[in-house]
């Protein structure tokens, strides 16, 4: 079984972004076999310094709600909740951590019953 994942890197390297601020997110695929990109989607970013742009907010859900979680350095309650909602699970576990090793452990604690957070 595999499963789909967002990433919000700035460059693709780290898990670097904060959720109200991406601007793309990396698609993967995760599972036994590993990890591999599958697209990048453009998004406006919604977070305008201490508020949020309702509208941008809703279509970033509509762009990543095929996904099973979004990994990102940080996400707010609000957002997060809406993710929940949608079925995509916001995990902020690995800030900072390159993309791959991040996927990977993602998966491992998964599989292993942990879930995620």
């Amino acid at each position: 079984m595999s499963y789909r994942v967002a990433v919000a890197s700035k460059e693709g390297v780290a898990v670097d972004e904060h959720f109200g601020h991406a601007k793309h997110f990396s698609i993967y695929s995760v599972g036994e076999a590993g990890c591999s990109l599958i697209e990048k989607r453009e998004v406006d970013h919604y977070c305008l310094g201490g508020h949020g742009d309702r509208s941008a907010l809703e279509k970033i859900l509509d762009t990543i709600e095929d996904c099973d979680a979004v990994l990102v350095a940080r996400v707010g309650d609000g957002p997060a909740e809406k993710l929940r909602k949608r079925g995509v699970e916001p995990v902020a576990d690995y800030p900072w951590e390159e993309v791959e090793p991040a996927l990977i452990a993602w998966f491992s604690s998964l599989v292993a019953g942990e879930g995620v957070a």
